[in-house]
């Protein structure tokens, strides 16, 4: 793992930071690496139930890194897309934890994320069209599912960012947090979904994912596919003796 991407576990926590202050965390080849490789962990480890992703220093992300972009560097990783994530996130959960800014690919990546925790005043923007560049991304995707679609054009085309709390009275933020409290709230977030049952969190989250395009008549047969595992899980019998016999559940993730 890069340097310019560092990782810690908390509890059942993977905190991913983008380390590159100095240059606004701006994203190149290594920082896409570093991401996608952290993603894969995220997935692949039993212990982990959702991951955070944050920024070192003042703000979150500014985007692509154009120096390295215009020097050759692509930063895509694998099938991942843009920062390791645009593209395929993660199975897992994942919270953006935002201070300052995540602006151009920074807010995509906050976008490619489940759930967003913003400080109070962070600017939230896609000011690709003031480069002459279009916010590739996903946030042309994804933005008009979470804000009024008005909303998400005048952002696209005048460049311009929205304030977080503006942000959150539209939807698009799940919390607020005070300047320098970001990733406090994050974790806090967090909190209230690992004492859930690993197996209804990943079903959760990618019936919610998936179902966004599929037609309503199929709903119910492709949700079963995913769902009825989970209800003939030993999980799921655990969920039901625990709440009868008044205790606190013993997941096993099976």
């Amino acid at each position: 793992m890069s340097d310019e991407v560092l990782t810690e576990v908390r509890d059942k926590v993977l905190l991913i930071t983008i380390n590159r202050p100095d240059q606004r965390n701006a994203v190149n080849a290594a920082v896409a690496e570093g991401i996608g490789r952290a993603l894969e962990r995220l997935d692949e480890d039993d212990d982990l139930l959702l991951g955070i992703i944050t920024g070192a220093g003042k703000g979150f992300c500014a985007g692509m890194d154009l120096k390295a972009f215009v020097a050759g560097e692509r930063p895509w990783y694998e099938d991942r897309g843009f920062a390791g994530i645009a593209q395929r996130a993660a199975e897992k959960p994942l919270i953006a934890a935002i201070e300052g800014f995540a602006v151009a690919g920074g807010l995509e990546i906050a976008l490619a994320c489940d759930l967003i925790v913003a400080a109070e005043g962070a600017k939230l923007g896609i000011p690709e069209v003031k480069r002459s560049l279009v916010a590739a991304g996903g946030a042309l995707l994804r933005l008009p599912r979470l804000l009024p679609p008005a909303v998400a054009m005048e952002m696209a085309l005048t460049g311009d960012p929205l304030l977080a709390e503006r942000a959150y009275e539209l939807g698009m933020v799940n919390a607020l947090a005070e300047p320098g409290s970001a990733l406090a709230a994050a974790f806090e977030l967090a909190e209230r979904i690992t004492p859930n049952a690993p197996l209804g969190i990943i079903g959760s989250k990618r019936i919610l994912v998936e179902s966004v395009d599929w037609p309503a008549a199929e709903f119910f047969e492709r949700q079963e596919k995913i769902s009825g595992p989970i209800f003939d899980s030993e999980d799921a019998r655990e969920g039901a003796t625990a709440f009868a016999e008044k205790r606190a559940p013993q997941w096993k993730g099976r």
